[in-house]
């Protein structure tokens, strides 16, 4: 009986083993900006009722930051999705760590607040340039070396002085915004908001719609939204951290695009295809249009184009 037990238990453990290795879901880790935290939050739990045998690990930075854990630090992603498709190309593809970017989605700049904010009765897409002056008002953006809603931000305030005509806005502004009002990502702030530490956020207004939160919806002319007003928007220009100490790269203002690939060090290739595909799907164009992010359809892609989206 002994020797039978000593045979039999080596053999009933490697069958739970196999079980469990042969049930366990594939991962796929997936960076994306955190504008897109919520429509990607909604895709993750259709993409597994319809694919069970894949768990989608989601996490979510600024899009800067995002790539560089990739080139950077080396972290295993399967999916990266951007705020600013000149990201993927600049960090990514220009280091060799993708081939291809697909444009999928639109944004556009507004200034989100709180019911309660200071002169929130007053607000609106002619003074808010005013208000954020007045004394004791607190307003707050992503840091623009993280995110590029906080470059975007300042491409905002740049187009803003020409568009009003009021000389010096743009430093009035910057000025007017202390270190403690700046996070890495511009979701990070939503709290201070809510809190009422932040009168006013520059952020999405797509955010701003998915929180319920009251926003200003600025002019087309500096909102960084329609391709009508590229030539406008490429006046505005800002400088941010390169990859290098020192080193700059410059921002320009131009309609605001979001994109998606697959990094060249994805492991489980097969389900990040799948999640690509379903995320430029009529599913998934429909959870971000439900979202108030305008799909681009079809998706526009650049570099070299993979066989599963030919």
């Amino acid at each position: 009986m002994k020797l039978l037990t000593k045979i039999l238990l080596p053999i009933l453990a490697l069958t739970l083993v196999f079980s469990c290795s042969k049930n366990e879901k594939k991962k796929i880790y997936v960076f994306h900006a955190g504008s897109l935290s919520i429509p990607f939050k909604q895709m993750e739990t259709a993409f597994e009722t319809k694919y069970p045998q894949y768990d989608i690990l989601r996490e979510s930075s600024g899009s800067r930051k995002a790539a560089r854990k990739i080139s950077d630090l080396h972290r295993e992603c399967e999916v990266m999705a951007s705020a600013d498709y000149t990201v993927i190309d600049k960090i990514l593809i220009a280091d060799k760590f993708a081939k291809w970017n697909a444009k999928f989605a639109t944004n556009e700049m507004a200034i989100m607040y709180n019911p309660k904010s200071k002169f929130a009765n007053e607000i609106n897409s002619k003074n808010w340039y005013e208000i954020l002056q007045r004394k004791g008002v607190q307003y707050g953006h992503s840091d623009p070396n993280a995110d590029p809603c906080g470059y975007r931000t300042m491409l905002v305030w740049q187009l803003a002085e020409k568009y009003y005509k009021k000389a010096d806005l743009f430093n009035k502004l910057n000025k007017g915004c202390p270190l403690k009002n700046i996070r890495s990502a511009e979701v990070d702030l939503i709290g201070l908001l809510e809190a009422g530490e932040l009168d006013y956020l520059f952020i999405y207004r797509s955010v701003a719609e998915q929180h319920h939160l009251p926003f200003v919806i600025l002019p087309d002319e500096i909102n960084l939204k329609s391709a009508k007003y590229k030539d406008f928007y490429k006046q505005a220009t800002y400088d941010v951290n390169g990859k290098k100490p020192g080193e700059k790269i410059t921002k320009t203002g131009k309609p605001m695009v979001y994109s998606i690939t697959i990094p060249s060090t994805a492991k489980e290739i097969k389900g990040a295809e799948l999640f690509v595909k379903f995320v430029l799907s009529a599913e998934g164009q429909k959870i971000m249009t439900d979202n108030g992010q305008p799909s681009i359809n079809p998706a526009q892609i650049t570099g070299e184009i993979p066989d599963f989206l030919k």
